[in-house]
């Protein structure tokens, strides 16, 4: 059915609109990182009128904005390994097998998602200061604890995908393998995961970014030598002063590396949020 004229510019408008509303903050960021603080305290210009680019050298002096990056890539670079790789294990497992208790855990899996965050903020950190005090543990205020706090939201809609991805792949891949010797963790590794791809990109993705940008239970969390970017941001503001030139600054910064990423495996992610949501 061919597009009439009257829909392709209502396509038009509608995208135009959408794009306005993605680029004008965009810019408004870019702008305001480029002016002096005085100008961006002031009436807002869309254009600097003394551009600069200070704010970029100064904001890694006013907080360790160098550290919390390091914090922040390692604390989600490590929570998306560890939650993807028990992923694949459960997922391949629910999908694969028939075994007892299989349809509880499935369900039990997909009903963490529907309680929200911050009902599981106190009982972590009554878990974290306990076991510190008992047993020595250093979980609260630590990386570690906080990788396992990630590791608890990304976790079980991380299975979920990937068990609507892995039953989308036709079980005559696994019948050939069995045939050809292989056995399970050998089909699992030579022929599903190949073929799943896209699914573990988009799972990687979506827990990266789950950690990333993360505020309640890091600000909970952590202390000043563990914070993340997502908290170390607000130490641009302070009882006398907010610098928001260096805010600006540092939210482009700290926004291109994973703009980039997410753009290089877009068509990964795509494909894998279509294919694991057809089930």
């Amino acid at each position: 059915m061919r597009e009439s004229a009257g829909e392709r510019w209502a396509r038009r408008v509608v995208l135009t609109v959408l794009a306005l509303f993605v680029l004008v903050p965009l810019y408004a960021m870019v702008s305001s990182a480029a002016k002096p603080l005085q100008d961006v305290q002031g009436v807002f210009t869309w254009i600097p009128t003394h551009p600069t680019a200070q704010a970029f050298v100064d904001m890694w002096s006013t907080v360790p904005l160098g550290r919390y990056l390091v914090n922040s890539l390692l604390v989600s670079s490590v929570a998306a390994v560890i939650s993807v790789a028990i992923a694949i294990l459960a997922a391949f497992a629910v999908s694969r097998y028939r075994f007892r208790g299989r349809q509880l855990f499935s369900v039990t899996v997909l009903s963490t998602q529907m309680f929200p965050g911050i009902l599981f903020l106190l009982p972590l950190f009554l878990l974290f200061v306990n076991l510190d005090n008992t047993l020595g543990t250093s979980l609260y205020a630590s990386r570690t604890g906080l990788i396992i706090t990630y590791l608890t939201f990304s976790l079980p809609f991380s299975i979920w995908m990937l068990v609507g991805y892995f039953d989308s792949i036709p079980r005559e891949l696994d019948e050939a393998a069995a045939v050809d010797g292989a056995g399970p963790m050998r089909t699992l590794f030579r022929v599903i995961l190949p073929t799943a791809v896209p699914g573990i990109v988009a799972v990687t993705v979506y827990a990266f970014m789950t950690a990333w940008g993360e505020v309640l239970f890091a600000s909970v969390m952590t202390d000043e030598n563990s914070r993340t970017i997502a908290v170390g941001l607000k130490g641009y503001s302070t009882q006398s002063q907010v610098y928001w030139n260096q805010v600006m600054a540092a939210s482009l910064v700290v926004s291109v590396p994973v703009v980039a990423g997410f753009l290089a495996l877009q068509r990964y992610f795509v494909a894998g949020l279509t294919a694991g949501a057809v089930k």
